[in-house]
């Protein structure tokens, strides 16, 4: 391989190598100019004032209710299972009465 030859070739790898290096400088500005671009604070929506707070009262008595309710059904029940347990003593003595005699 003659001089030429070999400074020709030479010479192509460096025209890519300096084509590489201009591309990476050109990424790398490029990138550091996305970072400094920052984004546009996004607006927030205020908040619903009058919708928001009907709702709340709603689902706020609504759960009251609910309590309301249950409360009533356990007290139904307390006095249903009073009443069956007074019936049965009664029941339970007169069974025993029975067996004296």
């Amino acid at each position: 391989m003659s001089d030429v030859e070999k400074a020709t070739r030479d010479a192509v790898e460096a025209q890519a190598n300096a084509e590489q290096v201009a591309l990476i400088a050109a990424v790398l500005q490029a990138q550091q100019y996305a970072r400094q671009q920052a984004p546009a604070p996004v607006p927030v929506a205020p908040a619903g004032g009058a919708g928001k707070w009907l709702a709340i009262g709603v689902g706020g008595s609504v759960f009251l209710l609910t309590v309301a309710v249950s409360a009533v059904a356990v007290a139904i029940a307390a006095v249903a299972l009073t009443v069956c347990v007074l019936v049965l003593r009664g029941v339970w003595a007169d069974v025993q009465k029975d067996r004296r005699r």
